[in-house]
């Protein structure tokens, strides 16, 4: 039997109702995935990507974006937009987060549920974000780290939907790749597989001329 719930004031709840657990049922789930990055691989949080790029990653608005940011749901974690000219970096994990609140958005979670979520997975590393499964059944989100918690969730009835941050993790992992970032430490700036390529076309182009 799992743990008894640590639900807040706030209606997050960390863990499914143990008591749930009792009723008799066939539901099996897979168990939930390992962390996606291993210890030498885990994303470089000195480097932060602009805001209208963290928009395309995460499939939001610069709108919603900046409404985020104003209002302390989303900050940029590397650097805020402080001062004209200054441009707002998001690290791999602001725009996962970016991302997870989009969808709860999608399926009617209000903002003060989802402000509260967020509230939990700021206190969470990387790697712990990755065993992690949201669920909600339209009003409160419910935290998941094991499969015994995902089955008993879903036994009790209390599941609707679930987000699997590994798999949107996975998804990003894909995506980001594509954007060129930049270091908060003023290094060398990351470029994009394209703009790489398309930097040595003009090389050898200057060359040919």
């Amino acid at each position: 039997m799992s743990e008894q719930p640590r639900q807040d004031q706030l209606e997050l709840a960390d863990h499914a109702n143990a008591a749930s657990s009792e009723q008799n049922g066939t539901l099996t789930t897979a168990p939930v995935q390992p962390g996606l990055f291993p210890d030498d691989s885990v994303p470089d949080e000195l480097v932060g990507y602009r805001g209208p790029s963290a928009c395309q990653i995460a499939g939001i608005t610069y709108r919603q974006l900046d409404y985020w940011a104003r209002t302390s749901l989303v900050v940029p974690s590397i650097r805020s937009a402080a001062g004209s000219g200054s441009q707002r970096l998001y690290s791999f994990k602001d725009i996962l987060v970016l991302k997870i609140v989009k969808r709860l958005l999608d399926t009617g979670i209000s903002l003060h549920n989802i402000r509260v979520a967020v509230e939990h997975l700021r206190q969470r590393g990387v790697q712990d974000l990755a065993n992690i499964t949201l669920f909600s059944d339209g009003t409160t989100v419910y935290e998941c780290t094991s499969a015994e918690e995902v089955v008993d969730l879903l036994q009790g009835g209390q599941g609707v939907f679930g987000i699997a941050v590994s798999g949107a993790m996975r998804e990003l992992t894909g995506v980001i790749a594509d954007f060129p970032g930049e270091r908060a430490d003023g290094g060398e700036s990351i470029a994009a597989p394209e703009d790489e390529l398309a930097s040595r076309r003009k090389h050898r182009d200057r060359k040919i001329g």
